[in-house]
């Protein structure tokens, strides 16, 4: 497919064009009212769970202070949104991209990997890049649960790695339901962006990822000592420090660089077989130019690749909007569906 010519995305005024506020405003500030989740937690085969949490498009009703999908008919189509590292489904953007499809009578899932669910998960793993299989379970629960007959995916950042990567894996093996894709942000290449953060310049974004990540080992540390230790934190200043101490050992990887050879999307992009939109903005502060992965796009059926020049990474912000530019793009996406 040929690359899509990007929309206007004109961003507020008071960006002044800068890559870091239209960033960091939006991750700080913006707020999604309107989305009522329904909190279902499952179990994973491992003896671990994961928190869905459901937004139906049907009005909703309260029932002894809670939802109750009992009271709600849900629709025959499910959007399933995948969060960035350390985010969560109450995350504006999850919010943000349902409550705009809820209104287009797609009922909406963003569920929330191990530990970003407000408590932590029982084994000393966490989630990653790469960790399609627990994205795969919600997805085969969401089907066995309600027999949705349209299903589209959604991800963000890390969440849009995921994403990608479950598409090319699968290729023409995909389930059926699942018609369409869409990504943002997407870090496609963890080894150039993992050292495109180390930049002084970007370190701001990584102390504060590691601030998050770190805290929790800690804790994970003091309930299961035998199995995990904080003794590394003292040594770790960038995230490819973090990823040879965690990420890797905790994931079954040999170290960062087994961890991003294997989980990087890039190195999936050729399996894709259902149309997937990827929108990347030319100033993300997080990515570098391997992640825009154009020669795949031009000669690519499935994988449509789209690059405005202003967004930041997850921002996406719209002068005059209160939806995204994600979210607007999202719904044109999947509005045939």
């Amino acid at each position: 497919m040929p690359i899509l010519p990007p929309k206007e995305l004109k961003p507020p005024f008071y960006y002044l064009g800068n890559a870091h506020l239209q960033t960091i405003v939006p991750s700080l500030f913006r707020k999604v009212n309107g989305v009522v989740y329904e909190r279902e937690r499952i179990n994973t085969p491992d003896g671990d769970f994961l928190d869905l949490d459901w937004a139906w498009a049907e009005q909703q009703e309260k029932v002894n202070g809670s939802l109750s999908s009992n009271k709600v008919k849900p629709s025959k189509k499910l959007l399933i949104v995948s969060h960035g590292l350390e985010g969560s489904a109450d995350r504006h953007y999850v919010k943000g991209l349902i409550k705009v499809m809820n209104k287009e009578g797609w009922d909406g899932l963003g569920w929330n990997c191990r530990s970003c669910s407000g408590e932590l998960n029982r084994l000393p793993r966490f989630y990653h890049h790469g960790d399609t299989p627990d994205l795969d379970l919600v997805v085969q629960h969401a089907l066995k649960r309600f027999g949705y007959q349209t299903i589209a995916l959604a991800g963000f950042s890390m969440g849009g790695s995921m994403t990608l990567k479950y598409f090319g894996e699968r290729g023409e093996n995909i389930l059926p339901q699942i018609k369409k894709g869409v990504a943002f942000s997407v870090p496609c290449d963890l080894a150039a962006c993992s050292d495109e953060l180390s930049k002084s310049s970007k370190m701001f974004y990584t102390k504060r990822f590691l601030k998050k990540l770190n805290k929790k080992i800690i804790e994970k540390a003091k309930l299961m000592p035998e199995k995990i230790s904080a003794e590394p934190i003292k040594n770790i200043r960038v995230f490819r420090d973090f990823d040879n101490a965690y990420s890797s050992q905790l994931h079954g990887f040999k170290d960062a660089d087994d961890y991003y050879s294997q989980a990087s999307s890039i190195n999936y992009l050729h399996g894709i077989r259902k149309p997937v939109l990827l929108i990347n903005t030319l100033n993300d502060p997080f990515l570098t130019p391997s992640c825009f992965p154009k020669e795949i796009a031009e000669n690519h059926p499935f994988l449509h690749l789209e690059m405005p020049l202003q967004g930041g990474h997850v921002g996406f912000q719209c002068s005059g909007q209160r939806e995204t530019y994600a979210e607007l793009r999202a719904r044109e996406w999947l509005s045939n569906l």
